[in-house]
């Protein structure tokens, strides 16, 4: 077993518990980006969304609302910015899906998920949607 995080959901490496059930871990990020920065994994092995149920992905939703609620209720903050990196192109280094909940605070300086990435040279939005 490889991956990191199977390893923390086997319990071979130390990591601080925010929230836990039968499917779900959460845990603070050891490189945390913010105070109480969390990430939220599966327990079953999986990269990315692509490799679960829709009803597994709900399952893992449910835990990031039941981590976010407790991080909420602990530290306080004003708001949260959760999200994933889906794939290594996207900032994904551990392969084994995971979200971030990153508490936020008035004046912390952090920017929105349109600060994430911004390309110039894009088709027209009437275009794209032609595809679907």
């Amino acid at each position: 077993m490889a991956c990191i995080f199977c390893k923390i959901v086997a319990g071979e490496i130390l990591h601080y518990t925010v929230y836990e059930d039968s499917q779900v871990i959460a845990f603070l990020d050891i490189f945390p980006k913010v105070e109480g920065h969390t990430v939220v994994i599966p327990k079953k092995h999986g990269a990315t969304i692509f490799d679960f149920t829709s009803d597994e992905v709900g399952v893992v939703m449910q835990g990031v609302r039941n981590a976010s609620m407790k991080v909420s209720d602990i530290l306080k903050p004003d708001g949260f910015t959760i999200g994933l990196n889906h794939g290594e192109v996207a900032g994904q280094a551990v392969p084994h899906l995971h979200f971030h909940i990153l508490p936020r605070w008035k004046g912390d300086g952090g920017g929105s998920m349109h600060s994430v990435v911004s390309t110039e040279n894009m088709r027209d939005v009437r275009e794209i949607a032609q595809l679907f």
